[in-house]
């Protein structure tokens, strides 16, 4: 007789939520925030830091992207890893590395040996954001649940936000090394909750036997080609350069591979299959979109005060507290609300919409003459509807994902929302160069058209002239930016109209 096959072990026990395991997420917490904190901030301030380095803009270009590339491509393998060498083990470790190689990249005695220092730094911080998803869907039990994901939120709502006004602090008469060093402190306080609160898996090497290889190596590869090609093409001129030809062709060769060996893979990196569960794919979907809008928050009321009223990061930067203070609370707050059988969060995340156009709408009236002051109230629509969407939408997606199946949502949601956020920068600096462009010619021609009749009124000077044509273009394009925001809100909106259903949030688990 043929031998009956042996049962597959019973899940793990769940683990019991204490106050020791609440610090451990804690951790996860500030070593996820510290990662995407440190991203923005490094951007920020790369002009201050090539001055210091005695480096040009070409090369600082080089340094930001493969930066962004390590980090999108340890989002994708980072849960596996967390998975096969104990999420404790992993989570210590990697928080760690992200902060000795930041504490190194000061001392870098060269242009190759800082790429390689921030190539791995990207791999480290990279990997931290998927873990504080992986920890919320495993240990957070059901009447909690919505607030770690309000936890989880605050990486897109609340660290972005916070990046400007520690880029202000380093760069304006403090030390430019903090900005590498700044992620110390933070990264020791996350690693020591790990260890303390964290439970220890068992090592499970054996997975090793199983790894994906094929789908690492084109995936990583295919997402870093792709970054390479966005975050450089404007600047080589695109479809005229060679190079980046090939970075995209690369990637639209490999992706495609990807997602057709995930499909098959009996223990793939990215379970493609999720996305026929339609919240899921909602929720990636929003959250990749929502990621261009938070760029009206932030990014445009900051390059217009640059641009135009020739602001300093340091005097820019309660704006950006304005959004980025309030999440501590407002991201709590909505969870709590949405946390109730009878609200139904499709209507929340319409109502955040709702206030974003408002704002981008009153955004889109700036002209020459607005200051500071003018933008509070419209960063005051951004703190309310910011977290009306983030929070509601992770409720949604998460709902209809399994405790076991989180590492794989886990890395499907960071590696792509990191694509989105370097999508987000490079769609902004190139809507922003092409409607300049269009801007300056326009007045030129309605100048050259009107000569006789301005000629009075316009500066003998001909550099002057050009400063207010390049001035008032600039203020043109700003606006316009806005109301580019607005046509990605209203796609937001149809998306929500047809793709998910009603959700409810946790509920206790049935007794047998």
């Amino acid at each position: 007789m043929t031998p009956a096959p042996t049962p597959a072990p019973p899940p793990p026990a769940p683990t019991p939520f204490t106050g020791r395991l609440a610090l451990g997420l804690v951790g996860v917490l500030i070593a996820a925030l510290t990662s995407g904190i440190n991203d923005r901030v490094t951007d920020l301030a790369l002009v201050d830091l090539l001055g210091h380095f005695g480096l040009g803009h070409d090369q600082g270009s080089w340094i930001s992207s493969v930066y962004a590339a390590a980090e999108v491509s340890a989002m994708l393998l980072a849960p596996w890893f967390a998975v096969t060498l104990s999420l404790r083990r992993f989570a210590i470790v990697v928080t760690l590395l992200f902060a000795v190689f930041g504490m190194l990249c000061p001392f870098a005695p060269n242009v190759e040996s800082l790429v390689a220092l921030r190539i791995l730094q990207g791999l480290a911080g990279g990997a931290l954001p998927p873990l504080l998803m992986t920890v919320a869907l495993r240990f957070l039990p059901w009447h909690i649940k919505l607030y770690g994901l309000s936890a989880y939120a605050l990486t897109a709502t609340f660290g972005p936000n916070l990046a400007l006004p520690l880029t202000a602090l380093w760069t304006e008469g403090a030390d430019w090394r903090l900005v590498f060093w700044e992620i110390v402190p933070a990264c020791l306080l996350g690693a020591a909750l790990i260890a303390y609160g964290l439970p220890q898996d068992p090592l499970r090497l054996e997975r090793f036997k199983q790894f994906d290889w094929r789908g690492a190596l084109l995936g990583a590869g295919g997402l870093t080609l792709l970054i390479l090609g966005l975050t450089q093409g404007e600047r080589l001129d695109w479809f005229a350069s060679p190079l980046i030809v090939c970075l995209l062709l690369g990637a639209a060769l490999c992706l495609p591979a990807f997602v057709l060996n995930e499909w098959f893979h009996p223990l793939p990196l990215f379970k493609v299959q999720l996305l026929e569960r339609r919240n899921f794919a909602y929720g990636i979907l929003t959250l990749m979109l929502f990621l261009f809008v938070g760029l009206a928050g932030s990014a445009i009321p900051s390059a217009y005060l640059g641009a135009i009223q020739g602001y300093r990061p340091l005097q820019t930067m309660p704006l950006a507290l304005s959004i980025g203070l309030p999440q501590l609370l407002l991201a709590p707050l909505v969870a709590t609300v949405i946390n109730r059988n009878w609200v139904d969060a499709r209507y929340v995340i319409g109502a955040g919409l709702v206030l974003l156009t408002l704002a981008c709408l009153g955004g889109a009236q700036l002209d020459s003459s607005w200051n500071r002051d003018d933008f509070y109230w419209l960063q005051a629509l951004h703190a309310f509807g910011q977290p009306m969407v983030v929070v509601p939408l992770l409720m949604l997606a998460t709902g209809v994902i399994a405790p076991m199946e989180g590492p794989f949502a886990s890395a499907m949601v960071n590696s792509l929302r990191g694509l989105a956020s370097v999508l987000a920068g490079v769609a902004l600096e190139n809507f922003i160069t092409a409607r300049e462009h269009f801007h300056s010619n326009v007045l030129v021609d309605r100048l050259g058209n009107q000569l006789s009749q301005l000629a009075p009124l316009l500066p003998a000077d001909s550099a002057a002239l050009a400063g207010r044509i390049h001035r008032q273009a600039l203020v043109l394009t700003y606006a316009d930016a806005y109301l580019g925001v607005i046509a990605v809100i209203a796609l937001l909106a149809l998306v929500l109209l047809i793709l998910p259903k009603r959700a409810y949030p946790p509920q206790p688990p049935r007794l047998s």
